[in-house]
């Protein structure tokens, strides 16, 4: 996986891009079920329990376990999680005061 790739949900609407890549190799998971690289339609997988929490569109998620990053392209009813940990909205940089 390297910056760049877009994942889509097998389980609701969610499409990511990955904007800095992990580490190591991780499994993306949205909905408590991996994502798949490319474009294309959602699959047949129902959400997992606790993984229902929805991804919102043009907020960037975090891991800071592996370094990961990912930018939320297109809303879906299920949570984005690497591993199985859930991932973090990323907070905002705080910009200088402009005395």
């Amino acid at each position: 996986m390297k910056a760049g790739t877009r994942l889509r949900s097998g389980v609701c609407t969610a499409t990511v891009v990955v904007v800095r890549a992990p580490a190591s190799p991780v499994s993306v998971e949205c909905g408590g079920q991996p994502m798949a690289e490319g474009a294309g339609p959602a699959g047949e997988a129902e959400l997992a329990p606790g993984y229902d929490g929805g991804a919102l569109l043009g907020k960037r998620y975090e891991d800071p376990a592996s370094g990961l990053e990912l930018l939320c392209t297109k809303g879906g009813a299920g949570s984005l999680s690497v591993d199985g940990r859930l991932l973090s909205v990323k907070d905002a940089k705080s910009l200088p005061a402009s005395d």
